[in-house]
């Protein structure tokens, strides 16, 4: 998929370098089609790393989009220059008169806090208000996953007995299968999580316009979608690079206040030492795949101010 971007956004060299197709805003502008208008939110730490991250998993389709992205304005970010986030990050307030086709928030290492004692919480909350109205649907992952699962549905997070990092078996719901979001899905799939707290199964379970489309034994739900596509729950994080949770677990160890956690089933023998297996770049591109084609591509009005809340 051309990707229309900035040409001097750091990601854009990284993805031609990969031979991804990245479109410059002059060619974008003489097509005759209307472009996917997506809006992101960046809550990561490591906005470039994140930006590359999840643009490269967008690119796997023919589909043409147009991201904006936006940081919450009443946090201040410290580890990406304010010049970076002047050239290429809008707030709330500059975007909340648009409407777009998808809406994807990222994570945030923020989980050991309640909620409410996010400094961006208000502002986030508004967000969320705002999407009902103004995005077809939208994608939320890990941390946003567990803040909008509480925001829109009273669903509580639960403090684990220590780090869940590592990449984990998971499996379909096979009653769900029919779900467009699992087409082409192994019953068996592969994903890198990385978190310290997580939602309850049962708690889910009781909500009637939610579905568990996957689950895993030792990382617990992992996928949750509204019945009517508008909203897609992922517990963990399909967009990491290979070499993420390396990095994260030596940073960890390099911290004495923090007690690190090597990650399961992720180095070859559970040996640091060892190459990183990957095991979820497929199923990550496919997911983010079958959410741009089946609910945004296909479904979303062609006049977006004819969206509708959802």
């Amino acid at each position: 998929m051309p990707i229309k971007i900035p040409d001097n956004l750091p990601a854009s060299k990284i993805l031609k370098e990969e031979n991804i197709f990245v479109m410059n805003e002059t060619r974008a502008t003489t097509q005759k089609i209307r472009p996917l208008k997506l809006l992101i939110l960046n809550i990561m730490p490591t906005k470039i790393v994140t930006e590359t991250q999840l643009l490269r998993l967008l690119s796997n389709s023919p589909l043409q989009i147009e991201v904006d992205w936006i940081h919450m304005a009443s946090h201040e970010s410290k580890n990406v220059s304010k010049e970076h986030l002047l050239a290429f990050y809008k707030t709330f307030d500059d975007i909340k008169e648009n409407r777009y086709d998808g809406l994807i928030i990222t994570g945030a290492p923020v989980e050991k806090l309640k909620f409410e004692e996010v400094d961006y919480w208000e502002e986030l909350t508004q967000l969320l208000e705002w999407s009902k109205t103004h995005v077809f649907s939208s994608f939320f992952i890990c941390w946003a996953a567990q803040a909008s699962l509480h925001y829109f549905y009273g669903v509580s997070k639960y403090l684990l007995p220590h780090k869940l990092t590592g990449v984990y078996q998971h499996h379909t719901n096979v009653d769900k299968m029919k779900r467009k979001i699992l087409r082409g899905f192994d019953y068996q799939f592969y994903a890198p999580h990385s978190r310290y707290t997580s939602v309850s199964k049962t708690d889910i379970e009781k909500i009637e316009q939610l579905d568990i489309l996957a689950t895993s034994d030792e990382a617990g739900v992992y996928l949750v979608a509204s019945k009517d596509g508008s909203r897609f729950f992922i517990t963990g994080h399909p967009e990491y690079d290979p070499d993420t949770l390396d990095k994260e677990y030596k940073r960890d160890l390099a911290n004495p206040n923090i007690k690190s956690e090597m990650p399961k089933n992720y180095y070859l023998n559970d040996d640091i030492h060892q190459e990183i297996q990957v095991k979820w770049r497929s199923h990550a591109y496919l997911i983010f795949s079958n959410w741009l084609n089946y609910y945004v591509y296909q479904e979303t009005p062609y006049d977006l101010e004819e969206l509708k809340e959802r």
